[in-house]
């Protein structure tokens, strides 16, 4: 195992050079001279030449990325050319906010997934139930379905409040009122591809020869099921959660912004917005290697219930 988790490591660090190289260059490219966003659009040649001698932005593509890597590793991302606020400052409210928000649709979406696929097992009711929230939450855009929640919960109802966040420091149940809609919206299309991933597999393991001879022993068909199926089962669904953290950061772009919440996907919109080079560059950095680090663990996570991935 020790050899498996070293082979990965040693992987993980030329691509996430790469990676961010080529997420640098490509954010430079696409938005243009930094001295200009700056100065603004009315700034003179002079002014724009001075201000790239100064910050290094006439310097070859490399050897700027040699130097905002160098900086991001100690955590300075810069200032925004926006609020010219430290960007670092800017981030790190935002991180607990969207973390929270996507790591309570992720374990929502996984424990229903498996346990109400686990259950349809000669349940025909509960498997039409699961199959037809799992059609729902792929087809359902998140930014239709968010308004859904905020008119028929808000508008007609009046249980939940429409937008905003509001701390666990300042009241729990403010907190859980403000947290349920949005988490609803995320959990949605994770719920279906979960589902989706697991009952194939699910189908596949059902047909292995350990699976009916613990049928032939007598055992309960809901015993079989989450003891013998859902271990082995599992395995693409939690390779599917690596992969899709960049997506899920992608879902929370759009919650975010329609529930008003001030994490990482509304504060990424409004970089792009404005032109706003170091916000953007961070944002894509912290996406970059939350993705990869994800993907360690999955593969990790895979090696120890699959000793064969080890090989």
């Amino acid at each position: 195992m020790a050899g498996f988790i070293l082979r990965r490591l040693m992987w993980f660090l030329p691509n996430a050079v790469i990676l961010t190289f080529v997420l640098f260059a490509a954010v430079t490219v696409w938005l243009g001279s930094p001295a200009a966003m700056m100065l603004g659009r009315d700034a003179s040649p002079a002014a724009i030449a001075e201000i790239n001698t100064v910050y290094g932005f006439d310097l070859p593509t490399w050897q700027q990325y040699l130097r905002w890597i160098g900086a991001a590793l100690t955590g300075d991302f810069g200032r925004s050319y926006a609020s010219h606020q430290a960007v670092s400052a800017m981030i790190l409210p935002a991180i607990p906010i969207t973390l929270e928000l996507t790591a309570w649709a992720i374990l929502l979406a996984l424990v229903t997934s498996l346990g109400l696929n686990s259950l349809a097992v000669g349940r025909h009711v509960i498997g039409v139930l699961s199959s037809g929230f799992s059609i729902v939450g792929i087809t359902f855009p998140n930014f239709m379905l968010g308004a859904i929640l905020i008119y028929v919960f808000s508008v007609k109802l009046g249980w939940l409040p429409t937008a905003g966040w509001i701390p666990w420091q300042s009241g729990v149940i403010d907190h859980l009122t403000h947290l349920i809609m949005p988490v609803l919206t995320l959990f949605a299309y994770y719920f279906g591809s979960f589902s989706m991933i697991y009952r194939a597999e699910y189908r596949a393991v059902d047909q292995q020869l350990y699976v009916r001879v613990a049928h032939s022993k007598g055992l309960s068909p809901t015993r079989v099921s989450f003891r013998h199926i859902l271990p082995n089962a599992v395995l693409p669904v939690v390779t599917f959660i690596g992969i899709s953290i960049g997506r899920l950061v992608g879902g929370a772009v759009v919650t975010e912004t329609v529930f008003s919440i001030p994490g990482l996907g509304r504060l990424f919109v409004g970089a792009i917005a404005s032109y706003d080079f170091p916000v953007v560059l961070a944002m894509g950095m912290i996406v970059l290697t939350s993705v990869m680090i994800c993907n360690l663990l999955a593969d990790i996570v895979l090696a120890s219930l699959n000793p064969q991935i080890r090989l």
